[in-house]
């Protein structure tokens, strides 16, 4: 039998913590019921981990004609401890299979024209997406997308370049990075 209990405040004794419910009891907050929170909520919900975010940090030469695997080899953050900074790739670790939102970016150094540029996501060594420019005067370029991960997959950043050309070693251009997507 279910019984109702009408108050505006529940206040526990000093020094102590208000406990609601019991191991394996539910807790249900009903449709249309908002939660207001104006002090520190721990153990609620997800975030958006893993992430990481990598960068090259010097110059990279790539053989014309040729998909080339980027040297990303410096984190600037890893949350799940699944970049592998001397493989240059992500590793889904223990518990962080689901959805994920993957980005990278590659710049030249050239300044010179030359014809076809790609920048690719690798899942698992394919090829699983990629971006294209024509006529590439070193722009960064951007490649973006999401991809249903298992623990163990990996990805990893590659460029293809028509001509033999050095990739820009910095933060600001040539990266790679993802994170789990909450709630996909």
């Amino acid at each position: 039998m279910a019984s109702t209990i009408l108050v505006d405040k529940i206040d526990p004794q000093s020094g102590t913590a208000l406990e609601i419910g019991t191991s394996g009891d539910t807790i249900t907050i009903p449709s249309g019921v908002t939660i207001t929170n104006s002090g520190t909520a721990t153990g609620f919900g997800e975030d958006n981990t893993p992430a990481f975010h990598a960068y090259l940090s010097s110059n990279q030469s790539v053989s014309s004609g040729a998909a080339t695997k980027i040297n990303i080899n410096t984190e600037l953050y890893d949350t799940g401890g699944g970049y592998d900074t001397s493989n240059y790739r992500f590793v889904v670790p223990s518990g962080g299979a689901g959805k994920y939102f993957i980005y990278g970016s590659a710049q030249t150094t050239s300044s010179a024209d030359f014809d076809d540029y790609q920048v690719k996501i690798y899942v698992n060594g394919s090829n699983y997406a990629q971006s294209r420019v024509r006529h590439h005067y070193a722009e960064c370029i951007n490649v973006v997308t999401q991809a249903n991960l298992s623990v163990a997959d990996y990805v990893e950043l590659y460029v293809y370049a028509g001509s033999a050309v050095d990739i820009f070693g910095a933060d600001e251009c040539t990266f790679f990075g993802g994170y789990k997507i909450i709630g996909a």
